[in-house]
């Protein structure tokens, strides 16, 4: 830009193939008056409309503080923004580059720089969306929106976006989903943290009961119950590392971090899968068959399938690396959450997002056989007692056991729910937009699931004790004794 620095109050404009410079010497210009901007013109790319060119107001205040003949100013358009795009950011406007020269820069500013970009339009715009104005952090890499504010124009020529800014840099107009705000992120970590660490607890609890209180004629439900809650354990305490793991300076504890804890999650989704099918096979099959190493073979399913996925991940770091360090931004401080955790959107969306998605209209489909049996057997279960107490005088069907009755077949029916992990369901309620009622739903809930399956194994233990105390007491022999008489 020096080398081609114009006489006063010219310009000059370098056409290039990926974007064009347009420099103007300001040096002449009176900045006394009672304006408190001026405007210089962008270049125009060749073959673009001129009303696209976003017009563009300096602040006065700020360039009274620059020597009168090094008031010279460049700026520069560029034809695409790929070259800024880093995180599939959408990019809604021309990108604009301000610059002053020699070591002049504009930076915290009185009068903020005022830049307006006409005729934006963007299809298939969210309701949770919106346009704002954003400023390319060079060191950082990355858009951002601090030290500029954002106002909307319509018009029947489209959308004007106006951005004020205290600086100058790379600008454009991006569209944006809102992220979660710094208060709800901070809430929401809470919620996971205490929900996690009382999940890791009880799920290790119920390793150490089914370990120490393993019998030969344990039912296949309750080890399937452990597995789950297995997974879980291993799923709570890599999410309870994922923050520390990102501040570890060796590279691998991070990606060691976030592939286990992929592997966890994927290995909850399989045993959650598992469930269904088990009770699938024991309520609506009703089978008596067989199956030689029916555990061991759920065991290979339910470990082996996440192991696979993993470390045919892990094997092709060379060519992409899908694990490491990804960042959080907060909507209303711009402030980023480092953490171990999928790299790769793309990545994100194509594995986890299919597979749970199978899983969960498998388990929804379940889950829904399962409460139509349930409903089936207490409408059986109530004809029965009405026949009952018509054919006995002074009884009748009591309110209070069919109170009784449909809460215990809705408590059953939250139970499989929890077993099964629809509630990941919720997942898809709040998927492309921030809705808090459904994120904090989803955090409680699934943050607690180790917790709901430890009370689950608990009343199926305790099932199953009673059943086998009946079946001992049934197998004793009962002796008959005969007293004499004379």
């Amino acid at each position: 830009m020096k080398d081609s620095k114009p006489e006063a109050g010219g310009s000059k404009t370098h056409d290039l193939e990926d974007f064009s410079l347009n420099v103007i010497n300001i040096s002449n210009l009176n900045l006394t008056g009672t304006n408190s901007r001026i405007q210089v013109q962008a270049p125009q790319l060749p073959g673009q409309n001129e009303s696209f060119i976003p017009e563009i107001w300096l602040p006065v205040n700020a360039l009274q503080n620059i020597l009168q003949e090094k008031r010279v100013v460049g700026l520069v358009t560029y034809r695409e923004g790929t070259q800024f795009q880093f995180k599939q950011e959408n990019i809604s406007s021309m990108v604009v580059r301000i610059e002053l020269l020699g070591e002049h820069q504009l930076h915290n500013l009185k009068t903020s720089i005022k830049m307006i970009f006409r005729g934006v339009e963007v299809k298939n715009i969210d309701y949770d969306s919106q346009l704002l104005c954003n400023y390319f952090d060079v060191n950082a890499t990355c858009w951002r929106t601090d030290g500029c504010e954002t106002y909307n124009e319509t018009n029947e020529n489209g959308t004007n976006i106006i951005c004020s800014c205290n600086h100058a840099t790379p600008f454009a107009v991006l569209l944006i989903r809102e992220p979660i705000s710094k208060i709800h992120w901070e809430i929401l970590s809470y919620i996971s943290y205490i929900g996690c660490g009382l999940s890791a607890f009880f799920t290790a609890l119920s390793l150490v009961i089914y370990v120490f209180g393993r019998s030969n004629k344990m039912d296949h439900s309750i080890s399937i119950h452990v597995s789950l809650s297995g997974a879980l354990f291993l799923l709570n305490t890599t999410f309870l590392l994922t923050e520390w793991g990102a501040t570890v300076e060796p590279v691998w504890v991070c990606v060691f971090v976030a592939a286990l804890m992929h592997y966890s999650l994927l290995s909850c989704f399989t045993w959650m899968a598992i469930e269904a099918l088990h009770l699938y096979l024991l309520l609506i099959k009703v089978f008596n068959t067989h199956y030689k190493r029916y555990l061991l073979k759920l065991s290979l399913a339910g470990w082996g399938v996440p192991a696979v996925i993993v470390g045919v991940s892990l094997g092709v770091k060379d060519i992409k690396q899908f694990y490491g360090v990804t960042q959080m931004t907060m909507s209303d401080t711009n402030q980023t959450n480092s953490i171990c955790w999928i790299t790769d959107d793309s990545f994100f969306y194509s594995v986890n997002l299919v597979y749970f998605s199978l899983i969960f209209v498998f388990n929804s489909g379940i889950l829904v056989a399962v409460a139509s049996s349930i409903c089936k057997m207490k409408q059986v279960f109530r004809s029965r007692s009405r026949l009952g107490a018509e054919g006995e005088e002074g009884k009748s069907w009591r309110d209070p056991q069919r109170m009784s009755e449909s809460c215990r077949g809705g408590l059953t029916v939250l139970g499989l729910t929890c077993l099964m992990g629809t509630t990941w369901g919720l997942a898809f309620m709040g998927s492309g937009y921030v809705n808090y009622p459904i994120l904090y739903l989803f955090c409680i809930l699934n943050s607690t699931q180790g917790f709901f399956i430890f009370l689950w194994i608990c009343l199926s233990a305790k099932k199953q004790r009673k059943r086998e105390m009946e079946e001992r007491l049934s197998s004793t022999p009962v002796k008959n004794t005969t007293l004499k008489t004379e």
